[in-house]
């Protein structure tokens, strides 16, 4: 059937058992790094009370900054090492390893004896957790037809604010289990492991990246002279996407628009717990209590912002959706952190800027499978997704050294948001791809 007959469908009814079980897989890998992800943001001040119990209090945000800081550096690598890998061994193996090494190194996060020994199971377990998020995107995008694939993307995404949601809603009950509560946290991240069992057997390899595979290998074994395209299935997929005019533009402008992205959340919203419970603390209730609150309440409108972006995005265009999330991104920061101070109105606002700063996401993989070829979606999208955590690791550090200094977190979270404005200055000039097929 047409793109056009499916798309007077309703969507939903557009699509098979084999797509449902790709988004699935994709979306809980997902949210296990949610989980694991913001485990570590609730827990980390926490942690570094454990393991470093003389550290001054004046060093507890640098030093969980610097936490934060190693898991984005492992995150950065092993994202980019997983897309490569994706391209040559497919999707499906991809995420099933994946699946396994975080489960495992997040485990091993729970019996951490000493704060380097804490910060290298980081490293590795964001080494890990990098590699699935390229695959899942990559899996989903090849596997849903054009009219409803910025909704499956958005659908996928929304596992990271589940993840989220459901790290902050454990964290409630088991954070007054003592200090070593951190410890219950990171053993069940374990539990991926099981859920590998079943992707291992109900989800099927990507039939695009098994042709694409295919000819790679005929390229290979060819005799004589490959033309310029047939060179780019032969050479290594992270120099093509580098090489090649057309696709080094569209990485170098992925790359500036996911910084911004990458930047923003986790040098702001990274903080909200911590500004939620000083104005708990301030207002004589339970500090503890509100910062899982917040986490949860925060997390509730990004999962409506992940999958708000996609229909927007399939009904507007991907500009002027991405467009919308950054401005609204970078006028929420003051709101929030410098702006607002009562209880009540912080609730409110925190669903409106979890909406926008964290829903932004959904952005790659709703655009960036749409740059690239299959050959080399997975190491494109991963790149350009992973690599600007090179550089976004600066923002904890930056923004917990600033707190230090200045005592107060609206002004740290103001002057990193400022990085909004240069993901407005970009996002113009990528292409609009809304409606069109893959590039082969």
């Amino acid at each position: 059937m047409s793109e056009v007959a499916l798309a007077r469908k309703p969507w939903a009814k557009t699509l098979d058992r084999t797509q449902w079980r790709s988004l699935l897989a994709a979306n809980l890998g997902w949210l296990f790094d949610g989980f694991e992800t913001y485990a570590l943001i609730l827990t980390a001040s926490l942690v570094l009370r454990t393991l470093e119990p003389g550290a001054p209090a004046t060093q507890v945000s640098f030093l969980t900054g610097a936490t934060i800081a190693v898991t984005l550096l492992g995150w950065g690598f092993g994202g980019i090492a997983g897309g490569v890998f994706a391209d040559y061994f497919g999707r499906r193996k991809a995420l099933l390893t994946s699946m396994v090494l975080y489960a495992a190194f997040t485990g091993l996060t729970a019996v951490s004896w000493s704060w380097t020994s804490f910060l290298v199971l980081r490293f590795i377990t964001g080494f890990a957790l990098g590699s699935e998020w390229g695959t899942g995107t990559s899996l989903v995008a090849e596997t849903w037809p054009a009219h409803a694939r910025a909704k499956a993307a958005g659908l996928m995404q929304c596992g990271l604010g589940l993840g989220f949601f459901v790290a902050s809603a454990c964290w409630y009950f088991i954070a007054p289990l003592g200090p070593d509560s951190w410890r219950y946290m990171f053993l069940i991240g374990v539990l991926p492991a099981l859920f590998a069992l079943w992707l291992r057997r109900k989800v099927p390899e990507s039939e695009s990246w098994t042709s694409a595979h295919r000819r790679r290998r005929e390229l290979k074994q060819r005799d004589g002279e490959l033309t310029a395209h047939e060179k780019s299935f032969t050479r290594l997929t992270l120099r093509q996407i580098l090489v090649d005019p057309k696709l080094r533009r569209l990485t170098i402008l992925g790359s500036l628009m996911s910084l911004v992205t990458t930047l923003g959340w986790w040098g702001i919203s990274t903080w909200v717990p911590a500004y939620v419970a000083s104005r708990a603390a301030g207002s004589g209730q339970s500090a503890t209590a509100w910062a899982s609150g917040a986490g949860m309440i925060y997390n509730a409108g990004a999962i409506a912002g992940y999958i708000a972006f996609g229909f927007i995005a399939d009904r507007l265009g991907r500009k002027p959706a991405v467009l919308l999330y950054f401005a609204a991104s970078l006028v929420l920061t003051p709101v929030l952190f410098l702006w607002t101070h009562s209880l009540g109105l912080i609730v409110v606002v925190l669903v409106v800027n979890g909406f926008f700063t964290l829903g932004q996401y959904t952005w790659m993989p709703v655009w960036l499978p749409e740059f690239y070829p299959t050959h080399l979606r997975a190491t494109g999208a991963a790149f350009v997704f992973n690599a600007a955590r090179f550089v976004a690791f600066l923002g904890p550090l930056t923004a917990g050294a600033i707190i230090s200094k200045l005592g107060g977190y609206g002004v740290a979270a103001t002057a990193v948001g400022s990085i909004y404005v240069l993901g407005l200055v970009v996002a113009p000039f990528c292409p609009e791809t809304r409606g069109q097929q893959l590039p082969d």
